[in-house]
């Protein structure tokens, strides 16, 4: 972890001083040093006191740089098509246990021929159009507006039944890394 350079980083952007911490908090100069510089491991009540005087979470200080915010802007996104009926996809999200998606379906295209399976969670938001969604025995038509969720393991696939291209934003939760989550 390197909750030094965080806390340094925040303290910095604050525009407070080693010694204005050092009053606000009641740890020494030299500790607070040490601690910014990753010499030494605070205590949780420590970092407590910290976060208090910064005025942030505690939580915060403790995410691994790959867990705090991740940005992908327009102009990054990166874009695929997905099985035989070209299925436009783009990739909303960094890898990581979520995924998001936004994917464009052609009239009468689908997730696939079969119902498909496998790992995590999914989230869908029909943002355009009029879709089937087939999870095992269970099928229901979701127009602009209406979301679902399923548990992924479960045989599943999504049509587009309208005469418009249908837009769907999909988020997936997983634990594993997948390349075909659709």
């Amino acid at each position: 972890m390197d909750i030094g350079t965080t806390i340094r980083a925040i303290r910095n952007r604050k525009k407070i001083t080693i010694a204005q911490m050092s009053e606000g908090t009641g740890l020494s100069k030299g500790f607070i040093s040490n601690m910014e510089n990753n010499n030494t491991s605070p205590s949780i009540n420590t970092l407590q006191t910290v976060a208090n005087f910064l005025g942030i979470p505690l939580p915060y200080l403790l995410l691994e740089k790959e867990q705090r915010i991740r940005v992908v802007r327009k102009h990054e996104r990166q874009y695929t098509t997905h099985n035989k009926e070209n299925l436009k996809v783009e990739h909303l999200t960094c890898k990581g246990g979520l995924t998001m998606l936004r994917v464009e379906f052609p009239p009468g295209a689908s997730t696939g021929d079969e119902p498909h399976a496998h790992e995590g969670e999914e989230c869908h938001l029909v943002l355009q159009g009029k879709i089937l969604a087939v999870q095992g025995e269970d099928s229901v038509v979701l127009e602009e507006g209406d979301s679902f969720s399923w548990n992924a393991s479960v045989p599943h696939n999504v049509k587009n039944i309208g005469e418009e291209p249908a837009v769907v934003l999909i988020a997936i939760y997983t634990d594993i890394e997948l390349d075909d989550r659709l």
